[in-house]
């Protein structure tokens, strides 16, 4: 079966902590309720996007890696090897997650669900991507994105109008924040993040998000290795 590839370069963004972006915790219960549709009015639509979006294996998944953990909460990823953290999910072929780390950067490579881009109000308009890839005070790296768009008449009085990350976040969109190692480059103009997309005859899409964090050089020498000898 044939199939074609595409590579769309994603901005990534620097930003400062909002006082009140991702300030709803996700707790377990409340998840389980969500992914059933307990108390809201689900649609087949609705249901295939909660389960393609936060299902088994997913990296915005709060169950990804064993144990319930709150995806808005800065995981230290590169912490932990992932032939260990996913080993149940790799040996079922139910996720496609991986990272690690070499004596240049960090990489994170993860299927994303084919989710079309939501218009946001305040967007830059740089990004056409439905992801997005910001680095918050230089200490955490957080991929998110809408899969519903947040309603007008349920945007809270608190929150800037439109700004889904300040309610009940998980019912609008989706997230996953890292924790940046102390030898990664903080400056988000070093760092490479990158959509591929492949599409089959059948019309079947997959989306790889690919993010490259370079490390901080140890030595002088090691900033120079590449540079032409005198």
């Amino acid at each position: 079966m044939s199939s074609s590839s595409s590579r769309q370069t994603i901005e990534v963004i620097t930003t400062e902590e909002a006082p009140l972006k991702w300030s709803v915790a996700l707790r377990e219960e409340v998840f389980k309720r969500f992914l059933l549709g307990q108390g809201t009015s689900n649609t087949t639509t609705t249901t295939t996007l909660k389960k393609r979006v936060f299902g088994e294996g997913s990296i915005f998944s709060p169950l990804l890696f064993g144990k319930f953990f709150d995806p808005s909460d800065a995981f230290p990823l590169w912490e932990f090897e992932s032939e260990v953290l996913l080993a149940a999910l790799r040996s079922s072929g139910k996720t496609t997650v991986d990272w690690y780390q070499t004596d240049e950067a960090y990489v994170l490579r993860a299927q994303l669900p084919a989710v079309k881009a939501v218009a946001t109000s305040g967007g830059s308009g740089k990004n056409s991507s439905a992801v997005k890839v910001c680095v918050e005070n230089g200490k955490v790296v957080e991929v998110s994105g809408q899969w519903k768009p947040l309603k007008d008449d349920q945007s809270s009085s608190k929150a800037k109008p439109g700004d889904w990350r300040s309610e009940d976040w998980w019912e609008y969109g989706y997230v996953r924040r890292l924790e940046l190692p102390e030898d990664a480059a903080a400056d988000s103009k070093q760092m490479e993040a990158n959509l591929i997309t492949s599409c089959t005859t059948g019309n079947e899409t997959t989306l790889l998000l690919e993010l490259r964090i370079p490390r901080k050089c140890s030595s002088f020498s090691d900033c120079n290795s590449d540079l032409p000898l005198p």
